[in-house]
């Protein structure tokens, strides 16, 4: 027997076996009581048996009802009206300590029988946290089995971004890369994938359209590339992006200008049903992480509303889509969370604030001792005229992913203390987007579909790191 899957095996205590290729459960519960042991294995190590623990998490929870799954017949529904424009749904991107964040989620949908929300990565946190795609898909699935979870888990990429700057430096490169880690993530179970180009509007042309067309054009190829390895009976929802996060608020005219030349591309790159997009991401005025003051506060941030309103009904009228994503909210006071639902918004995105909260709890020295690591490894983002508070605000996040075993190794009771802010968190955050009961919608319009896990997707040689720093979460 393999070395690393009889480690694997010998971690479960016989509440695990394999039959082939085939995983079975053979004691739910203490299966429950020792996959914690896997999921410190996969995070902590890059060899063999790290590979198994991953591969039996998800042959595991498949067979316990947990089934990685698409959202986009939930959001085309949406476009159609069949469902209500009661909820939106949150995409919670979870840097540190992913499995216990995951597990603390779980417990406040439960709660609420909610359905509709996700778990993302963007391609510029999977290297600053060290987390690839089938790292965190298996921190997200062993979190549902422990807390008891079953049925449709939406995982995905998002911000599966190309680089601008080494597009124009070699643009074959860049976009096998993307394509690259797009093929690594479906692998690992990520069925809902945010394609965005946007990076490459140019806004030195002339008229509108001009300016979206490398934006549609690449987005319309990578769509087609990824209907091309989608699994079997798997439709991947898929986003589109029309305007940087940062930028200028995007307006009715890009939209429009964007999935006209997109729906032309893609019709002559694939042939399959339902191939375009489900949602697509506009600017309203956000930035990822906010703003932070020289006190280290942050400023206040205006979101345009009416144009996440507005932009959802063209969305949803004119192109059967479900609407419109917002980027970049962690940060607003948290009365506000309900106008995305009142503003029809399909999606919305939150990081930063949870990434606060991780810093917030951890021991003093802990902490100080990443901000020393940054000090030195990230330097070169101190500006000119930076307060302390500026720099470690924007440079925190790269300590993540170096002191990924340091987190890990937390007592159980800063742990412990840590998920409970969060499962209140993600609690105030699902009432206020609406999520009680959305079960109901999920249960109706997703069916998940079982996807055997590929042994030779999950044992095999690490993947090294790839300079992110220009990239958007």
């Amino acid at each position: 027997m393999n070395k690393g899957l009889n480690e694997m095996l010998g971690l479960l205590q016989g509440s695990l076996s394999m039959e082939g290729n085939q995983a079975k459960v053979v004691d739910a519960a203490k299966f429950r009581a020792n996959v914690e042991k896997m999921v410190e294995r996969s995070a902590l190590t890059t060899d063999d048996g790290a590979g198994w623990a991953r591969f039996l998490i998800r042959s595991a929870a498949q067979e316990l009802g947990i089934i990685p799954s698409s959202i986009q017949d939930l959001y085309l529904a949406r476009g159609r009206g069949e469902v209500p424009m009661t909820f939106t749904t949150p995409a919670f991107n979870l840097r540190a300590l992913s499995y216990h964040a995951a597990r603390a989620m779980f417990r406040a949908a439960m709660k609420i029988n909610a359905g509709a929300f996700i778990f993302e990565i963007a391609r510029s946190e999977i290297g600053y946290t060290a987390q690839r795609p089938a790292e965190y898909a298996s921190n997200i699935l062993a979190a549902a089995i422990v807390e008891g979870f079953a049925g449709p888990v939406f995982i995905q990429g998002d911000h599966f971004q190309v680089s601008a700057k080494k597009y124009s430096a070699n643009p074959e490169v860049e976009i096998n890369s993307v394509k690259e880690l797009t093929l690594e993530a479906i692998a690992a179970g990520f069925f809902n994938i945010d394609v965005d180009t946007s990076t490459l509007v140019d806004i030195s042309k002339a008229t509108v359209p001009e300016q979206q067309v490398l934006n549609y054009e690449l987005s319309a190829q990578m769509t087609a590339f990824i209907r091309e390895h989608e699994p079997q009976g798997v439709a991947i929802s898929i986003g589109g992006e029309i305007g940087e996060v940062g930028g200028h608020n995007s307006t009715e005219e890009e939209l429009r200008a964007y999935m006209d030349g997109f729906n032309r591309e893609v019709k002559n790159l694939t042939s399959k049903k339902d191939a375009g997009l489900s949602k697509i991401s506009i600017q309203t005025g956000t930035s990822h992480g906010g703003t932070v003051l020289a006190d280290g506060s942050l400023a206040k941030v205006n979101i345009a509303f009416d144009v996440l309103r507005d932009l959802s009904r063209v969305a949803r009228k004119e192109y059967g889509m479900g609407g419109t994503v917002q980027h970049g909210a962690s940060t607003l006071p948290e009365e506000n969370f309900n106008q995305f639902v009142q503003n029809e918004a399909i999606e919305v995105h939150l990081a930063t604030n949870f990434m606060t909260m991780f810093y917030e709890n951890l021991p003093e020295g802990l902490w100080k001792e990443m901000y020393a690591w940054l000090d030195v490894n990230s330097a070169g983002e101190r500006k000119e005229g930076m307060t302390d508070e500026q720099f470690y605000y924007k440079a925190r996040k790269n300590a993540i992913g170096p002191f990924k075993n340091k987190a890990y190794a937390l007592s159980d009771q800063v742990k412990s203390k840590l998920s409970a802010a969060w499962e209140a968190q993600f609690a105030r955050l699902f009432d206020l987007l609406g999520m009680k009961d959305t079960r109901k919608y999920t249960d109706k319009f997703i069916k998940p579909v079982k996807v055997a896990p590929k042994l030779s997707d999950y044992v095999k040689e690490a993947v090294g790191v790839e300079d992110v720093s220009d990239l958007a979460d």
